[in-house]
């Protein structure tokens, strides 16, 4: 991607503590950006930014300013909008389960908070707003793999939140002009993804409890699939979306994903040789409770949309990435107390 260091842009990275929207950060810094980002560390982690600044240094790092607020605040939205050229807004109230338990807030952050970035970036003239969606957004669809232009009924408020910021995006496209991408993330992994809590992702809570010998918890069977997708391939796509010169590419939504599903049994598995060789000893019995609600049985993308139009080509497989964030996994949370239900 030369285009990205072809020309010094001022970029706007929202969620900016949080595990996506972190490496973003860092990506961007480490090719010369100028960028301002923003969190309210209702999920994000101040730990993560800390770890950014260590890895890009001082010189870059004087290349970021950092905005403490919430998407919510529409005024503090239009200040950080301002003097920005790209948008990549990744700040949202994740979790299926949450949203299901108390959905008010996860409509007021992700679809009122969504709208205030879309007004906010239009009244600035930013060139571009990349967004973050998701694999939620087919629903009670069954078809395998998932095509952006078929998708189901939402099974929860977080889906219908997603849903929601596709129809916006839409919406702000045609009746303002403005240039925007939608990105329909497929479970992705990585560095900096949080274990703690009940809302966790599946691959940090299980590697953490593997490693301080917690109880190892499977939704339902473990031979529901997902289409893991690690953290580079994520970041490849948003900064793919931002520069691309493609008309076709723009007001559009793609899957963002490697195309391979694996179940939740398979992956223990991999998690369990992986950890092997790095010379762990990895011992435990996998414990089966019952199927969440809102969950999908099956997911698998179809990425080539992403291919021919935003040029996008995932470098890591699932076992490739996980080989590659085994490292950051192990020196995070081995000896570190189990997680408490």
């Amino acid at each position: 991607m030369a285009a990205l260091n072809d020309l010094k842009r001022t970029w706007l990275v929202t969620g900016s503590a949080g595990f996506i929207g972190s490496q973003l950060v860092e990506h961007l810094l480490r090719r010369g950006q100028q960028v301002v980002s923003l969190d309210n560390f209702a999920t994000g982690h101040r730990g993560n930014l800390e770890e950014v600044e260590r890895a890009v240094g001082p010189q870059a790092w004087r290349q970021h300013r950092f905005i403490e607020t919430s998407i919510v605040d529409a005024a503090a939205c239009r200040e950080a909008c301002r003097g920005v050229n790209i948008v990549l807004h990744q700040a949202a109230l994740g979790s299926v389960p949450r949203s299901i338990a108390d959905p008010v807030p996860t409509h007021q952050t992700n679809v009122t908070g969504f709208v205030n970035m879309l007004v906010a970036a239009r009244e600035a003239k930013v060139q571009r707003f990349v967004y973050a969606s998701s694999s939620s957004i087919y629903g009670d669809d069954t078809t395998l793999p998932k095509v952006e232009g078929i998708t189901g009924e939402p099974l929860s408020p977080y889906a219908a939140s997603k849903q929601a910021n596709e129809m916006y995006a839409d919406v702000f496209a045609r009746c303002y002009g403005m240039q925007t991408i939608g990105l329909r993330y497929f479970n992705v992994f990585g560095a900096r993804q949080d274990p703690e809590g009940a809302y966790a992702a599946v691959i940090p809570r299980w590697i953490r409890a593997i490693l301080t010998g917690a109880p190892v918890e499977v939704n339902g069977d473990g031979e529901t699939s997902r289409d893991f997708c690690y953290i580079a391939n994520v970041v490849q796509a948003n900064l793919r979306a931002a520069v691309t010169d493609e008309p076709r590419a723009l007001n559009e939504v793609y899957n963002i994903a490697v195309g391979e599903n694996t179940s939740l049994n398979r992956l223990l598995e991999i998690v369990r040789v992986l950890l092997a060789a790095q010379g762990q000893q990895p011992q435990f019995q996998p414990i089966y409770r019952p199927f969440r609600a809102g969950d999908v049985r099956h997911s698998l993308a179809d990425i080539s949309l992403a291919r021919a139009r935003l040029g996008y080509a995932p470098t890591h497989t699932l076992a490739s990435g996980l080989k590659e964030a085994l490292p950051w996994y192990v020196k995070r949370f081995e000896g570190a107390p189990a997680l408490q239900r």
